[in-house]
């Protein structure tokens, strides 16, 4: 029986802690915070409970296996699409309901180009998903991959999301629809791969889904089966190194103590693994920093907003300069957006709001956090707060005044996410953005990755698939749990 410790109480690492316990290995936890859950975190305030991580359950499948009693339930729309001049289009998980929306909203010639997208991206997931999403990328998988002709073509290695896009559609707004998606990898569409279409068909296709009191209940229900399968979870116990040679020998703790280990799994940031604890300077040089972070409302609203589906986005004008903003050019520093895309989540469920008011969590995408030329320094004075209104104000301009409703307002930067969660320069979907991330397997043996830097991504679902990646490669221990 091995013993493993994981490094980090994230989904990807309480999820690798579930299935290796099943699989019959000895486990143990450490949480650098007083909490489980990593980036799916909640806050409470007044009533109000807040979902401050992923809003969107997708792909409730990958769950199964886990032991796991979640009861999610399917949202229609998935999300409310609101373009610059005023058009409202609800995508759906039913393709030919969807068909009907956008031929409704934008015309017959519309809803024709995506049934046509729809096609391609269909072939895109299948190519992904059994040949990228579930595998750890080595050189022979690629080298398979290369010899599936078909699968290669459906990829379509080279070509950006954003010219996808172009070649499929012709009407702006869908354009614009589809560019959204590049930032669940944290990036930019016009430099993010055309294989990311595999996230909206994934998305559409198998649902969105929201679990009753929030998706914080997700890290409370994998914390539980840890514990019921003898899983030591340690909280406020920060790694400091791991010890290593040829192979892992364990972890050095804050506190002192050594914590001796066949295998360790890393839940942590890429970049903080190589570079704070098992320092490998040639792994950091290959690591990408340009991912997006967030900029985040907290509000306390007053009344009911009939307008507002679950999740609700309403779109600049100009989605290119967004971009510009964020990740800066040679000519001028990156920067707050001006007239950002605002992303609005507002579950109607009293278990997450007083009677009579709705809590709502506010999403702009940003610059990551610090001094150099592509972030911006978050914790300057007054920053936060003026940008909190200017983004109210934006939301106004759009047609959804919520300034004369308000309870309270709280703001989250990516300067706070850095340091509740230790991702450098608080990027969403970790440091390493786009499509191909860290492999799982570190540089030592006996070290894993898992977690949204690491192969296969960022968001719920692909954090745990890495954790399914590395429990098949650890492979059984001698004594696996129902």
């Amino acid at each position: 029986m091995s013993q493993i410790v994981i490094i980090g109480a994230g989904v990807g690492g309480l999820t690798a802690a579930v299935r290796l316990a099943q699989a019959g290995h000895r486990v143990v936890v450490h949480e650098r915070s007083g909490t489980v859950g990593g980036k799916l975190a909640v806050y409470e305030r007044d009533g109000y409970r807040f979902d401050t991580g992923p809003s969107l359950f997708t792909l409730p499948q990958v769950f199964d296996g886990l032991g796991l009693e979640l009861r999610p339930e399917p949202l229609d729309p998935v999300v409310r699409h609101v373009f610059p001049d005023g058009t409202v289009l609800d995508s759906s998980s039913s393709h030919e309901v969807f068909l009907d929306r956008i031929g409704t909203a934008l015309g017959a010639g519309a809803a024709a180009d995506w049934d046509r997208f729809w096609r391609r991206a269909a072939r895109i997931w299948r190519a992904s998903y059994s040949s990228v999403l579930r595998r750890p990328v080595t050189a022979a998988s690629l080298a398979r991959l290369s010899w599936r002709l078909g699968d290669l073509a459906a990829i379509a290695p080279g070509r950006s999301l954003r010219a996808l896009g172009r070649h499929y559609l012709r009407d702006p707004r869908l354009r614009m629809l589809l560019d959204r998606y590049a930032t669940y990898t944290g990036t930019d569409p016009r430099r993010a791969p055309a294989a990311l279409a595999a996230i909206p068909y994934a998305e559409l296709a198998f649902g969105g889904w929201y679990l009753p009191g929030g998706l914080g209940t997700l890290a409370a229900a994998l914390h539980d089966r840890c514990q019921a399968l003898g899983v030591r979870v340690e909280l406020d116990s920060p790694v400091t190194t791991i010890e290593a040679d040829a192979s892992v020998r364990g972890v050095h703790l804050e506190s002192g103590r050594f914590e001796p280990a066949d295998v360790v799994v890393s839940n942590v940031d890429a970049v903080t693994l190589y570079r704070d604890l098992l320092p490998t300077p040639g792994r950091l040089a290959g690591l990408a920093d340009r991912s997006l972070g967030g900029f985040v409302l907290l509000l306390g609203v007053r009344g009911h907003t009939p307008e507002l589906a679950h999740h609700t986005v309403f779109f600049p004008r100009n989605y290119d300069a967004e971009f510009d903003a964020i990740f800066g050019s040679a000519a001028r520093r990156a920067r707050p957006v001006d007239d950002p895309a605002i992303f609005v989540t507002r579950a109607d469920d009293p278990a997450v709001r007083p009677d009579g008011c709705e809590a709502w969590f506010v999403l702009v995408n940003a610059p990551q956090h610090g001094t150099g030329w592509s972030a911006v320094d978050w914790r300057r004075a007054r920053l936060a707060a003026e940008y909190g209104r200017h983004v109210l104000d934006v939301l106004a301009g759009r047609g959804l005044d919520v300034r004369g409703r308000l309870e309270f307002v709280e703001t989250r930067t990516p300067a706070d996410l850095a340091e509740a969660t230790a991702a450098p320069g608080g990027a969403i979907y970790g440091t390493a953005g786009g499509l191909l991330r860290p492999a799982n397997r570190g540089p030592v043996d006996g070290l894993y990755l898992v977690g949204g830097s690491a192969h296969p991504g960022g968001g719920l679902p692909m954090v745990t698939l890495s954790a399914g990646i590395v429990a098949d490669r650890i492979g059984p221990g001698p004594c696996p749990s129902a």
